[in-house]
């Protein structure tokens, strides 16, 4: 027996004309029509035409009864024709989402790689003007990058003894300048433990450099809170060792010339500041500027591997000695 499928829309005129006439014994299915099927209609395999015996099979609840009417069939229900669009439906689907999916993966994939390559390409990126001796991998820890040979900005602070410091004074030897919080227990202790083991890498040319930090903390911006700290990280074993401080109004001058950002909200705040490093020669004049970086554990405590810190230590001593040539 063969059928056809009843759309919403279709008139029984344009059913009867899709079911043909005498002999009609292959299977019919209307699938261009648009809208949800009403029904299907069976025809015996040699029926005599429109008019002969067909049974109509009800499908979305619709009632078929004046169509079963006009054709004198009897009404009754037929799933398994509509069970197998809904399978085909559902593999459409399934088919649809599988390829999204894969799509998805592939353009993950593109992204990953994408970025790794990038990150190799920046990586093995190396500044022009780096001095030689200074591998690629250290200078990118670093961020170390060469600055216009420009006269560095004087000033006049005190030490962690209350002597007087400036710049000018330190004229002849390679200053190797921090900004450094005394109260900070971030960055600053690993900041000085890389100036101890750039000290030591400098053996006996550690005359040769200066290695200073400026004050950022304007509320413990006295002599003896540099004191404390130099103390208990250190490095008041390195000989040229200072830690300047003054008013805050000489502090803010300093910072400022030398582009340092500082927050610092109150007293019990944390002090947030840029923490760069500036590379300057025995004639006064800047050439390398550093910006060191930190890690952090799950508990919030700073670190960094024990490699970069040497690393560092080795970076500084080495600009220090191609600078003192």
């Amino acid at each position: 027996m063969d059928q056809i499928w009843i759309y919403e829309g279709q008139t029984l005129h344009s059913m009867e004309a899709e079911m043909g006439g005498v002999g009609w014994s292959t299977r019919t299915a209307v699938r261009d029509w648009h809208g949800p099927r009403l029904g299907l209609i069976y025809r015996p395999c040699c029926g005599s035409g429109p008019n002969s015996t067909a049974s109509i099979h009800a499908h979305g609840g619709h009632d078929l009864a004046k169509l079963a009417g006009r054709t004198g069939a009897n009404p009754a229900f037929d799933g398994g024709d509509e069970r197998t669009a809904i399978q085909r439906r559902q593999n459409h689907r399934f088919s649809i989402l599988l390829g999204a999916a894969l799509v998805l993966i592939v353009a993950s994939l593109v992204v990953i790689w994408r970025e790794r390559s990038s990150q190799n390409t920046l990586a093995n990126y190396r500044p022009s003007g780096i001095p030689a001796n200074i591998s690629t991998s250290t200078a990118t820890l670093m961020s170390l990058s060469p600055i216009p040979h420009n006269l560095a900005p004087s000033f006049s602070l005190v030490d962690q003894f209350g002597k007087p410091v400036t710049l000018k004074s330190l004229r002849g030897r390679v200053v190797v300048l921090e900004f450094m919080d005394p109260h900070c227990t971030d960055i600053c202790p690993i900041v000085s433990q890389e100036y101890i083991d750039a000290y030591h890498d400098l053996g006996k040319s550690a005359s040769k450099a200066a290695f200073v930090a400026v004050n950022v903390n304007q509320y413990f911006n006295s002599p003896s809170d540099m004191l404390t700290f130099s103390d208990a990280h250190g490095l008041n074993s390195i000989p040229s060792w200072k830690f300047m401080t003054g008013g805050v109004t000489a502090l803010q001058t300093v910072w400022k010339e030398y582009g340092v950002q500082v927050e610092a909200p109150n007293p019990k705040a944390d002090i947030i500041h840029s923490s760069v490093v500036y590379f300057i020669g025995p004639n006064g004049k800047e050439s390398y500027f550093a910006a060191p970086a930190d890690d952090h554990t799950k508990s919030g405590a700073a670190f960094l591997p024990a490699s970069q810190l040497a690393a560092w230590g080795n970076g500084i001593a080495t600009i220090v000695r191609d600078m003192s040539k």
